[in-house]
Order: C-alpha cells, then sequence, then structure tokens
C-alpha cells in the first residue's frame, strides 16, 4: 500500500544553501569541502539519484533524486561532513516538467524544484524572526501539505536535539553512523571503553535521533507513482 498518491512520477530535489557564506573566513576552502562531500554523495548514492549534486552558485548546490529512500540521510551526511560550516536545506517534492541530465542539474525545472526553493526561501526568513521554531531543513510535498507539516515538525525537533550535543558526543556518533556497527566497533575505532561510548550515546538521547531517521526514511521512501492495481 503506497503512502502518498502520485498520478505522475514525483522527484525529490534538494536545494542546500550555506548560511551567511560572505562571512566566511575561508571560503574557498568551504567550497573545496563542499565539493568533495557532493562527489562522495554522487557516488554513494549513485542508484537514488537522477541529476547529480553539483554547487549551482558560490554559496548553493542542488541535486534531484529519483526516489525518497534516502532523503533524510542524504541531507544529515551532508551537514555531518560540512560541520561547522552551517547549511540549510529545502527539499521539495513533485514533478519535473523538463528533460533531466544526470551529469548537470541546471536547466531541470518543475514543482520539484519550485517547492524546494520556497522551503529555502521560508527557512532564509524564518532565520530573521527570533520567535520562528528552531530548524535547517524544510520540506514541501506536492498535494501533501499535511504530512509536510509533520515531517517539518519533526525536522525542528531534530534540529533542536543535535544542537545541544556536545563535540565529543558528534564525533562518537559520526563514527557509530559511519561504522553501522556497535558500540564495541566505535570504541575499538576511537580507542576507548565501550562504556564511554554507551554514556555518549544515552546522553546525547541518539537512539531517539536515530528512530526518528528511521521513521523519516520509512515514510519518503514511499514517495513514488501510485499504480492502480
Amino acid at each position: 500500500m503506497s503512502f502518498f498518491f502520485f498520478d505522475y512520477k514525483p522527484y525529490v530535489a534538494i536545494i542546500g544553501d550555506i548560511v551567511a557564506s560572505k562571512q566566511l573566513v575561508d571560503r574557498q576552502t568551504v567550497q573545496k569541502q563542499l565539493r568533495t562531500t557532493l562527489n562522495a554523495i554522487n557516488e554513494m548514492y549513485r542508484n537514488d539519484i537522477a541529476s547529480k549534486f553539483m554547487i549551482t552558485l558560490g554559496d548553493e548546490f542542488q541535486g534531484l533524486l529519483q526516489i525518497g529512500n534516502h532523503a533524510f540521510e542524504i541531507v544529515e551526511t551532508i551537514e555531518r561532513a560540512m560541520r561547522p560550516t552551517e547549511i540549510r536545506f529545502g527539499l521539495g517534492v513533485g514533478k519535473i516538467t523538463t528533460p533531466i541530465n544526470f551529469d548537470i542539474p541546471l536547466g531541470a525545472d518543475g514543482p520539484a524544484y519550485y517547492n524546494a526553493r520556497k522551503m529555502i526561501d521560508e527557512l532564509k526568513s524564518m532565520k530573521k524572526k527570533k520567535k520562528e521554531p528552531r530548524i535547517t531543513m524544510k520540506i514541501d510535498i506536492e498535494d501533501n501539505a499535511d504530512v509536510s507539516e509533520l515531517i517539518n515538525a519533526v525536522f525542528s525537533l531534530t534540529t533542536v536535539l543535535k544542537a545541544k550535543w556536545t563535540d565529543r558526543q558528534r564525533e562518537i556518533i559520526d563514527v557509530y553512523l559511519k561504522c553501522s556497527g556497535t558500540q564495541s566497533d566505535v570504541a575499538n575505532h576511537l580507542g576507548i571503553h565501550q562504556s564511554n561510548v554507551q554514556k555518549a550515546l544515552s546522553n546525547a538521547d541518539f537512539y531517539t535521533y536515530q528512530n526518528v531517521l528511521t521513521t523519516v526514511t520509512n515514510i519518503l521512501s514511499k514517495i513514488q507513482e501510485t499504480k492502480d492495481d
């Protein structure tokens, strides 16, 4: 059973924007780091990608996914790789009305990109309003406003949760996610005791975060054209 109902082939457009890029001390180094990160994403998630991730402006990049399975995971991976540089992400789900070039995202157009751009604009506006909820990514799913609103509420909560992590907790979480293994694997990798890993993950409420990641991934994995039975 499909969670969403699309009578067309939906795509997931992702637009990323470096926050306060003009204030970066070494903008060239950050852009190089971003380029390396996007190249790794293009290789790692090649089967998901309709059009490769690429820097489109000095402080902005975009890519297009043909399935939603790893959309949240991709955003989180880029965010971790680029830390401490802050990035906002707009995700848009909808049609693509122009031909798609796998190697170059420029030129593709349609509601998926319009929705992603709208989310970026909303995040920029929210950044200026102190009473708005804290959030670094937003999604707009065509014809699914209620689901989009619910997922965005989850994104906001994860943003607040991650903001409380210490540098050490982040280091341990990064290794845990990369290893896809056990606490013992992380401990061996970092040369620390397994109990220290367990304590760090527990204090960071990591398993709550991991559950959210899994839940949102499962929801987004159902973004596909609905076929009649």
